[in-house]
């Protein structure tokens, strides 16, 4: 395949597979942030030292977390072909790639949040305490909204990660840049389309962390005025 052949299929293929990835990478980040924050306060609340202090809450929801972190996501996305199956109706395509990629940044992205919570001087907390703050007021109005440019960051770099994520979605039938890399590039032995599609993933990673860092930056700004 000649250069003006090769790019006139990247050019049919990348735009559209970077729509998907896309589409793959903002819902699976929705999705992981709705269950990863409460997670992760909950975490922060029932830590040693948290107001809901619960060593058993703490530690089993802890191991539960560190599962879902350890396990690869190669594995993870073959393993739970079932699950998927049953709640989307298949298991292959660019929105069965959704359910794996939630289940994998959601863990990492409690860590993340529980660590940013963590970072809140103890004397502020308190002081909400003897306010006559409530639990659910503490969190809302004081954790965080003070741990809110760290929760960014940690936002930014689990949406990083979704984009690597979503690559490998690509072995195993998933849409995206992943699928355009492997089954045109790799499998098909053609070293300029894989080149294309690379270069398109890094910047569209640089992209994010400068949205992100620009957002934290903002927030942090706005704090200081």
């Amino acid at each position: 395949m000649n250069w003006s052949e090769n790019l006139r299929l990247a050019w049919r293929l990348i735009p559209v597979e970077l729509l998907n990835t896309l589409y793959m990478v903002g819902a699976s980040a929705f999705f992981a942030f709705l269950i990863g924050l409460p997670i992760g306060v909950v975490l922060r609340l029932t830590d040693k030292g948290g107001l809901k202090e619960n060593k058993l809450i703490y530690q089993t929801l802890g191991i539960l977390v560190n599962i879902g972190r350890s396990v690869p996501f190669a594995i993870l996305i073959v393993a739970i072909f079932p699950f998927t199956r049953w709640l989307i109706g298949t298991s292959i395509g660019t929105t069965a790639s959704i359910v794996p990629l939630t289940i994998a940044a959601a863990p990492f992205l409690a860590r993340v949040i529980e660590s940013a919570l963590k970072e809140i001087e103890r004397p502020i907390i308190e002081a909400a305490v003897v306010m006559g703050s409530t639990t659910r007021q503490i969190v809302q109005k004081v954790l965080i909204p003070e741990a809110l440019p760290s929760i960014i960051n940690g936002i930014t770099l689990t949406v990083v990660c979704l984009i690597g994520y979503s690559a490998m979605a690509g072995l195993v039938g998933g849409g995206g840049l992943g699928k355009v890399a492997i089954q045109y590039g790799y499998q098909r032995f053609n070293g300029f389309l894989m080149l294309i599609t690379l270069v398109v993933i890094l910047l569209l990673v640089e992209v994010v962390q400068w949205v992100g860092n620009g957002i934290s930056r903002a927030v942090l700004k706005k704090r200081g005025k």
